[in-house]
C-alpha cells in the first residue's frame, strides 16, 4: 500500500510539473511574439500628402510645357 501511494505521488508530481512547463512555454512564446511584433512590416497606408504633392508637381510641369 505504501508503494502504491509513493507511485501515485510521483505520478501527480510529474503531471503538475508537466502542466507548469507547458504554461511557462506558452507564456514565453507569447512574450517572444510580442517582442517580434515591432519588426514586422509596416502596414499603414502611405501619407496622402506625398501623393497629392506629386500630382500637383506633375500638373505644374505639364502646364509649363
Amino acid at each position: 500500500m505504501d508503494t502504491i501511494l509513493g507511485f501515485a505521488g510521483v505520478v501527480i508530481a510529474t503531471l503538475v510539473a508537466l502542466f507548469a512547463a507547458l504554461a511557462l512555454e506558452m507564456a514565453l512564446l507569447k512574450a517572444t511574439f510580442l517582442l517580434m511584433q515591432p519588426a514586422t512590416a509596416d502596414r499603414r497606408l502611405p501619407s496622402p500628402d506625398l501623393q497629392r504633392g506629386t500630382q500637383l508637381v506633375a500638373r505644374a510641369c505639364a502646364r509649363n510645357k
